[in-house]
């Protein structure tokens, strides 16, 4: 089975449409993962989306509760303690943030093939995992 991992900024994309053309895109995208069953994220992602909707997008806690309940069907990776000292290996190894290496371990542990942000390097490869821009690359 397909998994493909999202990033923050694809959640917050789909909800803000400041930029159409973006938001269009991580529509998209969000919706083929659901029809396709292929979506995968991390309470990293769900807890950052949180913050930035509370603060940028200005939605109620009840519209974010909402909105995070429509991805219970999804594939979650939940952070150990050991994924915490495998981030901290991938941040020197791969010279990223230290969040963009706990999200790259979540989408890594997770079996995921895609791992869908505009943060990262486009076409970079972690093993089995490739890094995609649906704002570059086609998300169909």
């Amino acid at each position: 089975m397909n998994v493909e991992f999202i990033d923050t900024n694809i959640l917050v994309y789909a909800h803000d449409s400041a930029n159409e053309k973006k938001h269009n895109q991580a529509l998209e995208l969000i919706e083929r993962l659901e029809l396709t069953n292929a979506g995968a994220l991390s309470t990293q992602v769900l807890t950052e989306f949180y913050a930035v909707g509370s603060r940028k997008l200005k939605f109620t806690p009840q519209e974010l509760s909402d909105t995070i309940a429509d991805f219970s069907h999804w594939k979650l990776h939940r952070p150990t303690q050991a994924d915490i000292l495998a981030s901290i290996s991938l941040q020197q190894a791969a010279k990223i943030s230290w969040w963009d290496a706990l999200l790259l371990n979540s989408a890594i542990q997770i079996g995921a093939t895609v791992l869908w942000s505009e943060d990262f390097q486009t076409h970079r490869r972690f093993g089995d995992l490739q890094i995609k821009n649906p704002f570059l690359d086609s998300p169909l």
